[in-house]
């Protein structure tokens, strides 16, 4: 199937798609660790110690590939996001504010992790993204579309789209923007993208189902029938690489912008 048809019919029932991948082994194996591990960690520390609360906390909110990134994650972790300079409200990407938002060790201290709540809008972004991941080994412009829906209503300038590679091939792809425009001045690509889009329209269901369409139907005119089957490696995929330069870059860009 192409994206199109793979997202409309994991978002028809997507109550179902979830419920099917909490229970895949893996997923519900992880999920038990967590569940039952996670009010023993009191502490920045704590958490940065144990690996699978670790991974699991970091895939639940998109951040897997910085997982290696541990001293970037722990200041993120230590300053919270109470005050408007820390580390986390600085940062263009969300997806670190949101992390910091969840494990708010700065705030909360000790009684961080003792949050029912907590436990469970983890478990359930760990699905979320779970199901993303299985879903891209099928078909990637798919994982895109569903990873664009749950991360993008976060995003809050033009730069935080610039900031997260998945979020940028979207809106590159939607609009038929090249990829090299990776490589132009950072306030040049973020007038471009305000050019083409409103980015309070993300959080507009309506207006972000239009766009994910508009991704969708452009992802498989790149990416003719029988691509979709195809190892990932051989679809021509319209992800542009970023460098380190250029994340870090934008990290030390304020909020704002388009």
């Amino acid at each position: 199937m192409n994206a199109t048809l793979t997202y409309v019919m994991l978002t028809r029932d997507f109550d179902k798609s979830l419920a099917s991948t909490a229970s895949d082994p893996v997923v519900k194996r992880e999920s038990a660790y967590f569940e039952a591990h996670i009010g023993k960690i009191k502490s920045v520390d704590d958490f940065m110690k144990d690996q699978r609360i670790y991974a699991y906390a970091l895939k639940a909110y998109g951040l897997s590939d910085m997982a290696y990134a541990k001293g970037l994650i722990r200041k993120v972790l230590t300053q919270g996001v109470s005050d408007g300079k820390s580390l986390a409200n600085t940062l263009n990407d969300s997806r670190y504010k949101a992390l910091a938002s969840a494990f708010d060790f700065a705030a909360n201290g000790v009684s961080t992790t003792s949050s029912a709540s907590l436990v469970a809008s983890v478990k359930s972004a760990y699905v979320e993204a779970a199901l993303e991941t299985r879903v891209g080994g099928e078909n990637e412009g798919a994982r895109m579309a569903l990873y664009f829906k749950r991360v993008a209503p976060t995003v809050a300038s033009a730069y935080g789209l610039l900031a997260d590679k998945t979020l940028l091939s979207v809106v590159q792809t939607a609009f038929g923007l090249s990829a090299s425009m990776s490589s132009q001045d950072i306030d040049r690509q973020a007038k471009t993208i305000g050019s083409l889009l409103k980015i309070g329209d993300l959080k507009d269901p309506a207006k972000l189902q239009k766009l994910i369409e508009r991704f969708t139907a452009r992802y498989d005119m790149n990416n003719p029938t029988g691509a979709a089957t195809a190892p990932l490696s051989a679809m021509q995929v319209t992800t542009p690489e970023i460098s380190q330069s250029l994340l870090m870059s934008l990290a030390n860009l304020k909020l704002g912008g388009a």
